[in-house]
Order: C-alpha cells, then structure tokens, then sequence
C-alpha cells in the first residue's frame, strides 16, 4: 500500500482538501480524505506544501504516430491514399518505443488519445492508452477503438485536390462523407437481411421443411464495417473542423446519420458557443501553442476554450501535439490567464476527456474504486515553474524526480 499524505489534493469532482490523504493498493484508489488513517507497514510519501491530483489526460494527440525526431520512417499518422480509411487503427501503428512517452510519464500526462492525423476525409480509428511505455502497445490500451477520425475543411481537400481526386472541395468533403456513410448503411441493411433470412431458414429447418434454403452469406468489407459500428453509436465520430461553418456541417451531418459526435480543434467555436451547448455537442479545443499555419486559423484566440465553456460547453483542451504533449498544463494555463475559471481549466485535462473519451469510470478524478494515476506537483499545475515531482499509474510508482 502506498500512501500520500498531507498534501493539497484537488480530487476535480468532489472538492479539493487543504490536508488530504490518498490510499493505493492493487493499482487502486482504497481512500481519499482528510481523516484518512493510514494502515501500518505502508508505504508513506509526505506531501507537505505539494499538490496531489488526478494523472493529466490529452484528449487529443498523435503520440507514438507521428515522428518525434526522426522523419518518416515514424510518420505512420496519414494514410494518404484514400481519403475514405476507416478501417484503420491507431493501434497498428503505436510505436510503444517512442522516447515521448516518458517524457509525457515525467509531466504527469498518464493517459492520451492518440489516432491519425486529418489528411483523410475519414482517417481511421483512435486508441486510448496509459503512457507508461510497455513491450507491448496492447498492455497499455484502456480504450479500443475509441472513436472514429474525421475531417473537414482544408486538409482533406488539400490533399486530395492535389492529386486531382475527390474531395477538392467542402462540398466535395461533406458528399463524400455522405456517401460513405450511407453506403455504411446500406451495408448494415444488407446483413440485418441475411441474419432475418438465416433466422427464417433454421425455423424451416426444425419444422423440416423440405424446401428449406439457406441464405448466402454476404462478403465482409472492412470499411463498411468499421462505420457501421459508427452508425449504431458503438464508436464516437470525432471530426477535426476548424471554421465555424466547418463545424455546423459536422453538426448537419451527425444529426442526418445518427452520430455520436465529438468537434475536435472547434478553433472557431466560440463563434458557435451557443449552438455546441444547446445541442451537448462535446469539444476538445487546441491546440493553444499554435501559429495560424494556414487560413482557416486566421481567427484563433487562446480565449477560445473559455468563451465556450462559459457557455455552457463541455471543454476538454487538447495539445495535437507528440512529445509536447508534456506542455498539457501550459496550455491550460494559457486559457486561464486569457479568461476560462480555473476550475473549468482543470477539469478540461482531468474529468473532462475521460469523459469525453468515454473512460472516467477509470481515470479522471481521484475517487474511491478508480484506477491509481495520480502525480505529485511541486505546486499549482498552471505555475510554469512547477514540476512533477511523483507519478503514479496503476498504483505503481512511473516516475519520481531525483
């Protein structure tokens, strides 16, 4: 049993302790409190003037995909030969030997979403994992899939339009998009048939019937697959979309299929704030430390994440990024210097992207029951100055400053 004693422990959902005490044991949160006994034979970590809070969550980056100084032989975060990729996952293409996620470990960030970039109209399936590097990428998985990638706007109509192929437009992004989801569809239609049909031939077959005729079982296609898995809400639709107006096609869009939809960047939300809240449309906003590398980012503002959450939207801030995913509270910070409470702005890399991730019953808050991810600040997360100073992940010591 490890205990952390006497430190100021920002539980995120359920107040924060001025004195508190965290107990683990079996890679589990056993008590949190301020009259918290601790069980002899533990093994005690004095918290004295320290801050003690859930492990950190990036709702949204590409570590292990994408090349953190090398080049590409580690760009595996694009399939850029097809816009239409949804049977692609994150998980094949994980290197666990990527040196960021020790880095993201030191910072405190214990658990990210990774997944493929935005060159693809539909780019594949996300993967949720611990960031503790293991010798295989599955040891590490606390979510797969989680979510289906997709983009609108300029990147997949860059792409393509420079190989002279569809979508070069965002008509052409959002008829595609259409067009595979409906196809989705269909193909969903076509096997609900045949299990009526095989249904229907087994009762003829314990009645006897003679004339009995089993059904051809149609072929599998794995694009289809993956997107019907989309269209029952079985996998969240998570669409990369900068511009406002990108944004509402998501919103046409999702509300025509069905979708379970999450805007991923929503760099012009705040224009929007109003219609993401009334229709309880999630966010991962970010990332902040970015220039304007292109025109649809022309009217980004790092007060962005919190004109959205005052009204009313759910907030995870995410930094898109590999290695600087460590930047997670800088980021944060960020916001709240430009306007978002500071409650907002630690729930938005806690509690709010396990939500959002759809794995807060795990990580996310220090509650009783939850997996042991907890770090150990110098002092508040948001003062540039502080480091990590004790990790935890699964209960078991990840990092420790020397």
């Amino acid at each position: 049993m490890i205990a952390i004693t006497n430190g100021k422990v920002m539980t995120i959902t359920q107040g924060t302790l001025e004195h508190g005490t965290v107990l683990v044991e079996d890679g589990r949160i056993v008590a949190v409190g301020e009259e918290v006994e601790v069980p002899e034979g533990a093994e005690v970590y004095d918290a004295t003037g320290k801050v003690v809070m859930p492990g950190l969550i990036d709702a949204h980056c590409h570590v292990g995909l994408f090349p953190d100084g090398i080049g590409w032989e580690h760009s595996d975060g694009n399939e850029m030969t097809d816009p239409i990729t949804p049977h692609l996952r994150a998980l094949d293409a994980v290197h666990p030997e990527d040196p960021a996620f020790k880095e993201l470990v030191a910072a405190g960030v214990t658990t990210v979403l990774t997944g493929p970039g935005s060159g693809n109209l539909i780019g594949g399936q996300w993967v949720c994992l611990k960031t503790v590097p293991k010798p295989r990428v599955e040891q590490m998985v606390l979510l797969e899939p989680a979510g289906m990638k997709m983009a609108l706007g300029e990147n997949p109509k860059r792409v393509y339009g420079e190989q002279k192929k569809a979508p070069s437009t965002r008509m052409g992004n959002a008829a595609t998009l259409r067009t595979a989801l409906v196809d989705a569809q269909n193909y969903l239609e076509k096997w609900r048939r045949y299990e009526a049909d095989l249904a229907d031939y087994r009762a003829k077959v314990e009645a006897k019937d003679e004339d009995a005729e089993e059904p051809k079982q149609p072929e599998r296609d794995l694009q289809l697959e993956a997107l019907g898995k989309v269209l029952r809400r079985e996998m969240k639709a998570r669409v990369h979309a900068h511009r406002a107006d990108d944004m509402l096609t998501a919103i046409r869009i999702a509300e025509e299929f069905n979708l379970d939809l999450t805007l991923e960047h929503a760099t012009e939300g705040y224009k929007i704030g109003d219609v993401l809240a009334e229709k309880g449309i999630p966010v991962t906003a970010g990332p902040i430390f970015f220039s304007r590398e292109k025109y649809e980012l022309k009217d980004m503002t790092p007060r962005n994440p919190g004109l959205m959450a005052k009204a009313g939207v759910k907030i995870a801030i995410q930094t898109d990024e590999m290695s600087a995913v460590k930047y997670l509270t800088i980021n944060a910070a960020l916001a709240v210097r430009e306007g978002m409470s500071e409650e907002e702005a630690l729930k938005a890399i806690t509690i709010n992207p396990a939500e959002i991730i759809g794995v807060a019953d795990r990580v996310g808050s220090l509650e009783v029951g939850k997996d042991a991810d907890l770090v150990v600040f110098s002092g508040h997360p948001f003062d540039y100055r502080t480091v990590a100073e004790l990790v935890l992940v699964d209960g078991q010591v990840a990092y420790k400053r020397g």
